[in-house]
């Protein structure tokens, strides 16, 4: 818009100046009239006033030539600048242009990031696949030490304990402790210990579906950043294509030359202007005619029509440092345009520049959230694997110690039952033997 406005401001400047020199040329109309007025006369001889009369008739003619050389000057000029016009319009369609590649480059990369996550989510997918398949294993695993553990409760009955029972038993030494009270004991340590565990492991899931939820609000976050990008981007092609459609239209302002039909009326009312002064100039010629009649004036009257020539040369000299003036505007407001479209360029590259740094800080910043989010999974993974090994050996060390406490308690009892066999087998032995003494006796 400030393109179209400073057009406009020079066809206006350079037509005014036309104007200018038109109005300059018609000043000339009066000595015309008189030279045509003493040409009808007849009776006037040509003296040294006549000859230096059409002296400054001659020099006008050359202020003319010199004026239409300047018009053809100014019209060198107008092309020029159409001329730069169209470069600049020519180089505004190679930036729309490389705008267009820029954003099928765009579409481009979005839809191979767009495969990278579909590549990535089926990886996720697969490994939950394969670590609820190793769930469902250890879930049978477990099942299937429920059921042991259902069978030895059943063998062993009413082992939980409170916590002053705990506390009471584990006063007594061992060796005063019965098997069940034993395995109670330890039941009740080992149960203890693993709800512990168990609260642990429910808060640490807590803790990870907290943070699943903050990365799914994250990837909320980006895909709608995503969609704001888009719309920029759409808003910005839309604004381009109005861009063209203005220059279209300054386009056709340009080969329409629509200003006199804008000016009508100021050059109506200049008109009526000058038809008012050359009405008033054919009267005082009238004047100068009736006043020529009478020889005694008639110097005077030359001499004042001399002053009215100095005053039309003074004129069209100060009309000549106007377009000089004018010519030297144009130059300078030339040379500004020019730096401003240098400017604007920069301008443009710098953009350019700011938007790829934007891309890039946004991959890498996806690229790092990325390796982040993999290393805690597959670390808090390999926690959870340690984790169920861990108590997986803790369960089978348990329950060969209890069965091998329970082994030897057993070969203990039955030792104690044959050593007791053998003095109860002694005892009797004494006692027929004593009872065979009495009978003897």
């Amino acid at each position: 818009m400030s393109r179209k406005s400073s057009k406009e401001i020079r066809r206006v400047n350079v037509s005014s100046s036309l104007e200018s020199e038109d109005i300059s040329l018609e000043t000339t109309i009066p000595t015309d009239d008189v030279s045509s007025s003493e040409e009808r006369e007849g009776a006037v001889k040509i003296t040294k006033q006549l000859i230096e009369r059409k002296e400054l008739l001659h020099n006008l003619q050359l202020l003319k030539i010199e004026l239409s050389q300047k018009n053809l000057m100014i019209d060198n000029l107008k092309v020029e600048y159409l001329t730069k016009t169209e470069e600049l319009e020519e180089k505004l369609n190679d930036a729309v242009h490389q705008k267009q590649l820029l954003s099928l480059r765009l579409d481009s990369q979005l839809a191979l990031q767009q495969e990278d996550a579909r590549k990535h989510q089926a990886l996720m997918k697969k490994e939950m696949e394969t670590i609820l398949l190793r769930q469902k294993q250890l879930e049978e695993t477990n099942h299937q030490l429920r059921e042991r553990a259902g069978d030895i409760r059943r063998s062993l009955r009413d082992l939980e304990l409170t916590d002053d029972c705990y506390e009471k038993l584990k006063s007594l030494p061992e060796d005063q402790l019965s098997i069940p009270e034993y395995v109670s004991i330890r039941f009740y340590e080992v149960v203890h210990s693993l709800r512990k565990e168990l609260s642990d492991l429910q808060m640490k899931k807590e803790s990870l579906t907290e943070e699943l939820s903050g990365y799914k609000s994250q990837l909320k976050c980006l895909t709608e950043s995503y969609e704001d990008e888009r719309r920029n981007r759409s808003e910005l092609e839309v604004r381009c294509q109005r861009l063209t459609l203005e220059l279209a239209d300054t386009k056709q302002m340009i080969q329409q030359g629509d200003y006199r039909q804008e000016n009508y009326d100021k050059v109506k009312c200049e008109r009526d202007v000058f038809e008012h002064e050359l009405s008033e100039l054919r009267r005082k010629f009238e004047i100068l005619e009736v006043s020529h009649k009478a020889q005694a004036k008639e110097r005077n009257d030359l001499s004042k029509e001399l002053a009215t020539i100095q005053q039309s040369l003074n004129l069209l000299q100060k009309d000549k440092d106007y377009l000089n003036r004018q010519n030297m505007e144009l130059s300078v407001r030339c040379a500004h345009e020019e730096d401003r479209l240098e400017r604007l360029q920069i301008q443009l590259e710098d953009a350019k520049k700011a938007r790829e740094d934007m891309y890039e800080k946004y991959v890498a910043s996806r690229d790092h959230y990325k390796t982040e989010y993999e290393k805690k999974l597959n670390e808090e993974l390999e926690q959870i694997r340690l984790k169920t090994n861990q108590e997986i050996e803790q369960l089978r060390s348990t329950s060969k110690e209890m069965y091998e406490r329970e082994n030897r308690n057993l070969r203990e009892a039955r030792d104690n039952a044959v050593a007791e066999k053998e003095r109860a087998v002694i005892a009797e032995k004494d006692a027929l033997r004593k009872y065979d003494q009495l009978l003897e006796q």
